[in-house]
């Protein structure tokens, strides 16, 4: 994936990231903290505003729902998979659920993590960015 700006482990010097949420005040929380750690985030409510988001002028790093009205998320994954200039975007999970059928249909659509919200803080995915981003094939556990 061409990405705007060289990246490494030490900056993220404006990494684009899409954070597909449809929960107002956790979308707040995710951006409040990512955009005080350096990055420039985009939100996007549902999975079609995501899914436009993301063909249109695809970001870094995608943060993607499972829950989303007018597309599911992994509707939303699948969507991306199929079109060339999406199929390889860094995509992570973030969702509330913890549902092994959804982890294993992500994993095997290539998303990076899956991460429940309830174990991790805005903190703590912000650090993980920059890893995503420069090497998506390192393990992140």
């Amino acid at each position: 994936m061409a990405m705007a700006h060289d990246v490494d482990a030490r900056s993220p010097v404006s990494l684009r990231l899409l954070l597909v949420e449809d929960d107002p005040e956790v979308a707040a929380m995710y951006r409040l903290r990512l955009e005080m750690d350096g990055f420039v985030v985009e939100l996007a409510s549902d999975g079609e505003s995501g899914l436009r988001a993301a063909t249109e002028n695809p970001p870094d790093l995608v943060f993607l729902d499972l829950r989303l009205p007018r597309m599911g998320g992994l509707e939303l994954l699948v969507a991306l998979r199929a079109v060339e200039a999406t199929r390889s975007l860094p995509v992570v999970i973030l969702t509330a659920y913890d549902e092994p059928e959804s982890r294993r249909q992500g994993a095997e659509l290539g998303a990076l993590d899956y991460l429940v919200k309830s174990q991790h803080t805005p903190s703590d995915v912000a650090g993980r960015v920059v890893s995503w981003v420069v090497d998506p094939t390192s393990p992140k556990r």
